[in-house]
């Protein structure tokens, strides 16, 4: 549901995707759109000139430009480049940051991304050994190689 703090694209594409069944019936969607509105946003959907939107895609791009103060705006590179385990951090923790930033990257990094966990991770931790050791190639074996790390922390603790 749109709130005016969504990302109006974001909830413009989950619509699409709940409605793909019915996308052939256009003012079905222009009906039900208002449905997947919360206060704010119905406001604004409520004060629209009556007959001032004659598609779906007309409301659409209206509802976009209304709400694109509320875009998301992809992080940069620099966001993961900053990173860095703290002394008292919990590799879970540092990792569950980290991935939550680079999932908001909208490029390819991952040997980057790969990269910057290591360093970020301090000195003499052992996870930061076996990688230099053993590098991975892809995030998916560096998620791995984590989680087998993360189990070793909890049995510790």
């Amino acid at each position: 549901m749109i709130n005016g703090r969504t990302d109006p694209e974001e909830h413009v594409s989950h619509f699409n995707q709940r409605m793909a069944v019915h996308s052939k019936s256009k003012s079905l969607l222009c009906k039900v759109f208002q449905s997947s509105l919360e206060p704010v946003a119905m406001r604004w959907f409520d004060g629209l000139r009556e007959g001032s939107i004659n598609f779906f895609k007309e409301l659409t791009r209206e509802f976009r430009a209304r709400f694109m103060t509320y875009s998301r705006v992809p992080r940069l590179l620099d966001s993961l480049l900053s990173m860095a385990m703290w002394e008292v951090e919990t590799l879970k923790t540092y990792s569950d940051k980290y991935w939550e930033i680079f999932n908001e990257i909208d490029r390819d990094f991952d040997d980057v991304a790969i990269r910057t966990f290591k360093v970020g991770l301090p000195t003499k931790h052992d996870l930061r050994n076996s990688l230099t050791r053993k590098p991975v190639r892809s995030v998916r074996r560096l998620m791995d190689r984590i989680d087998e790390y993360k189990r070793v922390e909890e049995d510790q603790q």
